[in-house]
């Protein structure tokens, strides 16, 4: 239990300061980010997948159309999801990132009702009502809908919704995502080295350095956070959630210095306020349910 909780925390603390690594390659476009982002990912899940001599699901997977289909559409969701990330963060946009994550959960939520026919308990219909109320609010002020906070939510929405009946676990999953994606990402490298506009040689050794750092940067936390979640409760695991985007929230505010005024705030506060509602209610059911049980 106490290890599941470290594991956890120790994935969000992760993807909470992911904005100050991709803020030191600012200088790289996003797209290049992205694609060496999957490379190196590869390379380093490969080794991992070595050591632990973990190859015999590739030959079945390759048999299984269908599983390769849908792990093809999932690989395109989370590279649409890393790049409006990193791009976001590059373009000082670090708090319309944090709220993706923040409704993330309650997308996830709604998908499940208008997709998987999920029924909803009124307390999670009212959390739901009471966020889609938080994003208007930002559309009106803003004078648009906040694209970059529902893209995010929605590509990792329904990757989840992927990935929830997929065939394999984290590590094999992430892998394949990888394989699928690589040759996209090397052919766009090659086509960079051939133009002379690859920003990997012309970068300084330093950021050379960060981009190889992307492999186990992106494979760690999810390795512990797989690793977490098969030992700590699932209630548990939502509440920790949300330190990932609570960070990211600050570092965009306070060592970022982006604008977080009062419209923007309530708007925030509305989201806030159906996140703790929409986990009190399931707190409060698990506690009903252990009550019964005993």
């Amino acid at each position: 239990m106490h290890a599941g909780m470290l594991y956890a925390a120790i994935a969000y603390a992760m993807w909470g300061l992911f904005p100050i690594y991709f803020k030191a390659l600012h200088t790289v476009p996003p797209i290049e980010i992205l694609v060496h982002r999957i490379v190196w990912s590869l390379l380093f899940l490969t080794i991992v997948l070595a050591w632990r001599k973990q190859w015999a699901w590739i030959g079945s997977v390759l048999r299984q159309p269908r599983v390769l289909a849908g792990f093809a559409a999932s690989a395109a969701l989370l590279s649409t999801n890393w790049f409006i990330y990193i791009w976001a963060v590059n373009n000082d946009r670090v708090v319309d990132a944090s709220l993706g994550y923040f409704i993330n959960p309650l997308v996830n939520v709604l998908l499940g009702f208008l997709l998987l026919h999920e029924r909803l308990r009124p307390g999670q219909w009212a959390a739901v009502a009471l966020a889609g109320a938080g994003v208007a609010w930002l559309t009106w002020q803003g004078g648009h809908p906040p694209w970059i906070g529902l893209g995010l939510a929605l590509s990792f929405g329904f990757y989840g919704l992927l990935r929830k009946t997929a065939a394999l676990g984290a590590l094999e999953g992430l892998s394949l995502e990888t394989l699928i994606l690589f040759p996209f990402a090397m052919g766009y490298l090659i086509m960079l080295t051939v133009g002379h506009h690859n920003a990997f040689a012309a970068a300084p050794p330093s950021s050379q350095w960060l981009l190889a750092a992307a492999g186990p940067i992106t494979a760690i936390p999810l390795l512990l956070f797989a690793a977490g979640a098969r030992r700590i409760s699932l209630s548990l695991l939502g509440l920790l959630q949300y330190s990932g985007p609570t960070l990211q929230l600050l570092l965009g505010v306070w060592l970022y210095r982006e604008p977080f005024g009062g419209a923007r705030l309530a708007g925030f506060a509305m989201i806030w306020a159906a996140l703790a509602l929409y986990s009190t209610e399931g707190l409060w059911r698990a506690w009903s349910a252990r009550s019964t049980a005993v």
